[in-house]
């Protein structure tokens, strides 16, 4: 069998893998329910349904949503014994926290709970100052007693010491220290994870870091030992949030770099695609079963962001600041709506219609599926008013129109609606949270949308995007190949990527500027060599510097790319200041925080093939009636895999394939590229 790569993308309704055939470039999918409780099952059946066979994989690229559906409480996953070891006096700072009120009128408002109760945090004797000087010696026998207390009743100990991230002597005799007295837990150390300054912050991310490790510790090794037995020994890469690729070592000590890797690889097939047409500006919108994310590519690249929280609430695609924990890791900079295919509506106590936040997930899954859901969900809708056929996922599910009108109907008969004007209800709600996922990657980060291409893809993503189009006024909307496994694509044609930092916390100064450049020559260094280990050229390397600058007595910093002249360097600042905060300061200090180095090493892309276009209209597989918000409509249909490069067809139109649906409204016209996308324009 000829030699193979392998994307997976593990989603919390779907499990995806894309197959890459490294001699002719040929892509093929699989798709099935993820199996919630076993996650690791779905991939091994999506190998067995596939006929892959695992001895000619060169490797195997993985990405999943199991750290943040801990983080939010799925149930099945088990949450691990936590132990936080922090000088003493600062027990309490993770609980405390920032003064970030998400509602903030609301008198009955409650703090995210604390991933490590009180009683599992201890305090120690030690003081290490700004400079790294120890003020105070570790108190060994005081941690002693500790861990004589935690051993045997936690599985992690995180150890966060105040100023760390200048000088690890204490949390790192300290780590000896309970390995000393018997502590066979796992212990992370803050000054390993998040070596900068702010105690909150770096406390949440070491703690967040140790609350996922045993859990991907032991997903990974079950995962890699029911691959073995069926006869794998290659490599695993993991997808990083920051859309780059690592391997499974780093993946199990830092799993907090890694919570959104399945959304970041659907922004990385976006930004591969970005290049290949020569588009500047090109919004990501996936629609899965559960969520919608958007995401922004300026000039190939996607925005990128530090400033995240995890397991928080969601409003409005905006992450509420202060409902969840905060992580300091690079992000792509995602925007997030809970308005997936099994997103279920119902009506409030105003007698309000709404969507979301619930889904139905993959079990039991939308009404329709026939599975034991009840509830009335967005692909019960999209079945209900036509748009959608009963044959799904080539056969996997068979949908049941009468379970689904029975759904909505519970609805319909509370607004006094037909079911038919229920379900467009529930469509058009949802087309509206979904436009501002994609307004607040755009708009709100100073970009036109309407200068934008927009890629749909995910399941459902092709059957909403036309509509949301026309609420953003973007003119093109391109629908890649196979795009209900895109993301999975998008782990393909991802590269490697090793994000290093360290403090400095010094004045900037021209004569400083050469201790700056030394300590990140450094820093690349050590990037450089890990990427190499991974498997990268040493030719396709790609280093950036950049410096984390703030104003002497501001708490945040704002990150700026290196350059080696001085002024030149204070001016990006300066300009970058007045543009997020509305002033400049030139006369004030400027103070280096961070210095940081993210090196990519660049992998070998899969070339596209072109294929020749010749115009022509295609012949309609069959025709549906599909009702518009008004009337019944004839709608064409068409089968994906019959149109060839150069088909022209009107809308209204649905066309079909194995892993997604694209509805092509009236007004609106597709064509099919010299790539096989599809391209919707409205006329």
């Amino acid at each position: 069998m000829a030699r193979c790569r392998i994307g997976v993308d593990v989603g919390g309704t779907f499990t995806d893998v894309t197959v890459l055939n490294c001699e002719n470039g040929d892509l093929r999918i699989v798709k099935i329910l993820t199996d919630v409780d076993e996650p690791w099952r779905s991939i091994i059946a999506c190998i067995e349904l596939g006929g892959i066979e695992l001895r000619s994989v060169e490797h195997i690229v993985h990405a999943t949503t199991l750290g943040s559906n801990l983080l939010l409480g799925q149930v099945g996953l088990v949450k691990p014994r936590i132990a936080l070891i922090t000088t003493k006096g600062f027990r309490d700072v993770f609980e405390i926290g920032r003064q970030n009120r998400p509602s903030l009128y609301n008198l009955f408002f409650e703090k995210p709970k604390p991933l490590v109760p009180r009683n599992m945090r201890f305090e120690v004797e030690e003081r290490i100052s700004t400079e790294g000087e120890i003020i105070k010696p570790l108190d060994v026998e005081g941690l002693r007693r500790i861990a004589r207390k935690i051993k045997g009743l936690v599985d992690v100990v995180a150890i966060v010491f105040l100023h760390s991230y200048v000088n690890p002597v204490h949390e790192r005799e300290a780590r000896r220290i309970l390995v000393e007295e018997g502590v066979s837990a796992e212990i992370i150390l803050s000054s390993e994870v998040d070596p900068h300054p702010g105690e909150y912050e770096r406390t949440s991310t070491t703690v967040v870091n140790a609350y996922l490790k045993p859990l991907l510790s032991n997903y990974l090794e079950k995962l890699l030992g029911e691959l073995g037995e069926k006869g794998f020994n290659s490599k695993i890469l993991v997808m990083q949030s920051s859309g780059g690729l690592t391997n499974i070592s780093r993946a199990v000590e830092t799993p907090v770099a890694f919570i959104e890797s399945g959304p970041a690889a659907g922004a990385i097939a976006v930004a591969y695609y970005s290049n290949m047409y020569g588009h500047e500006l090109s919004m990501g919108f996936d629609m899965g079963g559960t969520t919608a994310k958007a995401s922004m590519i300026v000039e190939g690249d996607p925005l990128i962001t530090l400033d995240y929280e995890v397991g928080g609430k969601v409003h409005s695609g905006r992450i509420v600041k202060g409902s969840g924990y905060p992580v300091r890791y690079p992000f792509i900079d995602l925007a997030e709506v809970s308005a997936g295919g099994g997103s279920i509506a119902w009506i409030d106590e105003g007698g309000t219609l709404r969507v979301g936040p619930m889904s139905a997930g993959s079990s039991p899954g939308p009404a329709c599926y026939g599975r034991g859901g009840v509830e009335p969900t967005i692909t019960d809708a999209n079945l209900v008013l036509g748009r959608l056929s009963r044959i799904l996922a080539g056969g996997e599910i068979v949908a049941d129109e009468s379970l689904a009108r029975k759904a909505i109907g519970k609805i319909a008969s509370k607004l006094s609606l037909s079911i038919e004007e229920a379900a467009y209800g529930i469509i058009k709600i949802a087309n509206t949270l979904m436009s501002k996922a994609l307004r607040i990657v755009s708009i709100e980060r100073g970009i036109d949308p309407r200068k934008a291409t927009l890629y749909a893809f995910g399941g459902a993503g092709p059957l909403h995007a036309a509509e949301i189009a026309v609420e953003l006024g973007v003119r093109e909307i391109i629908v890649p190949k196979n795009p209900g496994a895109f993301s999975a694509f998008g782990l393909l044609v991802a590269d490697y990527r090793v994000d290093l930092s360290a403090p400095y916390l010094k004045p900037l100064r021209e004569e400083s500027l050469l201790e700056v450049a030394e300590l990140l020559e450094k820093l690349s260094m050590r990037g450089t060599k890990a990427v190499l280990e991974e498997g990268a050229s040493e030719s396709n390397i790609k280093v950036v510097g950049m410096l984390d600058l703030r104003y002497r007595g501001e708490r945040s910093s704002l990150t700026i790319p290196y350059v080696e002249n001085y002024n030149a360097l204070l001016d990006v600042f300066h300009r970058k200041h007045l543009e997020t905060y509305g002033f400049r300061s030139e006369e004030e200090e400027v103070i280096v925080d961070t210095v940081k180095v993210t090196v990519i090493g660049i992998t070998d892309k899969p070339v596209m093939p072109r294929r020749r276009v010749e115009e022509h209209r295609p012949v309609a597989t069959g025709f549906r009636r599909i009702f518009d918000g008004y009337n019944w409509i004839d709608s064409s249909v068409y089968s994906r895999s019959m149109l060839k490069p150069g088909a022209l067809l009107k809308g209204p139109s649905i066309i079909e394939s194995y892993d997604s649906t694209i509805y092509v409204p009236e007004g609106f016209t597709a064509v099919v590229d010299e790539y096989e996308s599809i391209r919707i324009t409205c006329r």
